[in-house]
């Protein structure tokens, strides 16, 4: 990456994202370390003093140094836990190296990794050389392309498959449509599962419900569950767990060592679901 594309600035500015047209969440910026409009968004790297560097796309947080982990491990580990012996991973989108350095706990024997945006890898490997390093590994296989499109052309198949998108707008806009994971079907091994990132059950419980909606007539079974991810939109965050044969709530192995959150009693918890979110999903 050459110098004149990096923007080492010292900033006292804020940086905002609203949730609504009346709040949302703010940053004070303590440095700008990247700002560049690639192809397809815009992508921000700035330092804060409590949560660390921030990786943001068209001015939405996608992960923070800080509290990371919350994400990567509630999208990563659920799935491992209950199948019973995944070997060949496929990752949609998670250019930053977050969910693949999870999976990689784990001895698999491959992980192919799908990112529409390389300059998002790029800029994961300068500034979050922890949460990337997983790139570097034997076992991955780096793909860049459309992640639907990809999908419609592979003949390989899959035990689990992680979407982790980013919000429905921009490119990841087709990762949370009824034709995607339909398509993706003919990915799946026997007793495959799909763990996916679904929104804020805050803010955005009609995306989930409209997800539920079309994933039922899809799988046997849908399951929502959720977490904390503090620097998410209300704090709280849903995911997916779909399977024809595979059940989210059948533990089979006991997590790897070294996480900072997620265990069997929280996997159980997290997919214990608020009514109002019950009521939503039928």
């Amino acid at each position: 990456m050459s110098s004149d594309k990096k923007n080492r600035e010292h900033s006292s500015q804020e940086e905002k994202e609203y949730h609504t047209s009346g709040g949302g969440l703010f940053f004070k910026v303590d440095r700008l370390l990247y700002k560049e409009e690639s192809p397809y968004q815009k992508i921000e790297v700035i330092e804060n003093e409590y949560f660390g560097r921030i990786l943001l796309l068209d001015g939405l947080v996608q992960t923070t140094e800080r509290d990371e982990f919350f994400y990567h491990e509630m999208l990563v580990h659920p799935a491992f836990l209950v199948h019973p012996e995944p070997r060949k991973i496929l990752i949609i989108g998670g250019g930053d190296g977050g969910v693949l350095k999870e999976i990689l706990r784990y001895p698999v024997q491959s992980v192919h990794l799908v990112e529409i945006d390389s300059q998002v890898i790029e800029i994961s490997r300068e500034y979050f050389p922890w949460l990337s390093s997983g790139l570097k590994d034997s076992r991955t296989e780096l793909v860049i392309a459309d992640g639907r499109e990809w999908i419609e052309r592979t003949d390989r198949k899959f035990d689990i498959v992680y979407v982790d998108s980013s919000d429905p707008v921009g490119p990841s806009t087709t990762l949370h449509e009824k034709d995607f994971f339909q398509n993706m079907k003919s990915c799946l091994n026997r007793g495959a599962a799909i763990a996916a990132q679904a929104g804020s059950l805050f803010y955005q419980p009609q995306e989930i419900q409209r997800k539920n909606e079309f994933l039922k007539k899809l799988f046997k079974h849908v399951f929502f569950y959720t977490s904390p991810v503090p620097t998410y939109p209300g704090g709280s965050w849903s995911f997916v767990f779909v399977s024809d044969e595979t059940h989210p709530l059948q533990i089979k192995k006991n997590p790897p060592e070294g996480l900072k959150y997620y265990n069997p009693d929280i996997h159980r918890a997290a997919f214990a679901l608020p009514n109002f979110l019950k009521e939503k999903l039928g």
